[in-house]
């Protein structure tokens, strides 16, 4: 997959992971557009990336703002060629009777599942008509094995992480390609709560990205998700022990 030439659209682009893939897209010679929901951020973030980006306000876990974002992707950029899935949601708390687990993985999985399918689908025939074009998905290390204080947005990612492997297959003969982008713990607001100072620059994982799409590496395996990922082929209950240390 080619590096630079590309345009790029980014969910969630105006923080965070989004935002350091958006720059570093930028930097490789790009036109990328981000989306986000506070268009007040998303404006800022824009003025912050400079040239070639542009800022478009959706929330792509609400349906009538998808099919705009969709619109104005076919209208004002039918070059489109690459999609990442990277808006996401992520509650962190234990499984008890008094957790509202239901509600807060009813939202984790609209956000970060449901709406990804929702929106690739509508973006594909777009895509398809490129010589080149890629679908990236943004899951997790948990799409392995799950963090036991993270449940049901473990289970959203694991649902995400299925949903990729079968799509890359089912385009495996097409001009579109699949990749799945599985952080571990990363150093944003995003993750503030559950430690997140502690996690890897953003920018590790767009330098990642940029060389998964240089090399054609469909999953991508960052820091220490290399090392759980084969944890759990060999000694899944070790595996689940790393994960979940006290």
């Amino acid at each position: 997959m080619k590096t630079t030439g590309n345009t790029i659209l980014i969910t969630g682009g105006s923080a965070g992971i989004g935002f350091a893939l958006a720059q570093r897209f930028i930097d490789e010679g790009n036109h990328v557009i981000i989306t986000g929901r506070n268009k007040e951020r998303l404006d800022a973030a824009v003025k912050q990336l400079g040239g070639n980006v542009t800022g478009v306000a959706a929330d792509v876990s609400d349906v009538t703002e998808v099919v705009s974002l969709v619109h104005r992707i076919k209208t004002d950029f039918p070059d489109l060629n690459v999609l990442i899935n990277n808006a996401g949601q992520a509650y962190y708390y234990n499984l008890n009777e008094t957790a509202d687990a239901y509600t807060k993985a009813e939202h984790e999985m609209l956000v970060n599942y449901l709406s990804v399918i929702r929106l690739t689908e509508k973006l594909l025939p777009v895509l398809r008509k490129q010589t080149e074009a890629a679908v990236v998905n943004v899951s997790s290390i948990v799409a392995f094995v799950p963090g036991a204080t993270l449940p049901t947005y473990a289970a959203s990612k694991a649902a995400l992480h299925s949903y990729s492997q079968s799509l890359r297959h089912v385009l495996r003969d097409s001009a579109v390609k699949v990749f799945e982008l599985m952080p571990p713990l990363v150093n944003t607001e995003f993750s503030k709560e559950i430690g997140g100072e502690s996690g890897i620059a953003p920018s590790v994982l767009a330098d990642d990205l940029i060389g998964a799409f240089a090399s054609d590496t469909y999953e991508i395996h960052t820091g220490i998700t290399a090392m759980i990922y084969e944890l759990s082929k060999s000694d899944y209950t070790a595996a689940f022990s790393a994960m979940n240390a006290d």
